[in-house]
C-alpha cells in the first residue's frame, strides 16, 4: 500500500513522494513517475531519524 505525507498537496496535480513499507524494505516512488526504488529497512529508519532530528533544517 502506497502512502504519501499528510503535508503533500491535495488534488490530481500535486507532486509528492510515496512510500510503501514492504517487510524488510521500504519502496519509494515519485507520484508522477512509474519507477520506484527499494531501500533496506535500516537505511530507511536512519533517514527518518535524521529528518526528524532536524539535521537538514536551516
Amino acid at each position: 500500500m502506497w502512502r504519501k505525507s499528510s503535508r503533500s498537496g491535495t488534488g490530481e496535480n500535486s507532486d509528492c513522494v510515496e512510500i510503501a513499507l514492504d517487510g524488510p524494505a521500504a519502496r519509494i516512488r515519485d507520484s508522477k513517475g512509474l519507477a520506484d526504488a527499494t531501500v533496506a529497512a535500516p537505511a530507511w529508519a536512519a533517514f527518518l531519524d535524521t529528518v526528524k532530528g532536524d539535521l537538514f533544517r536551516r
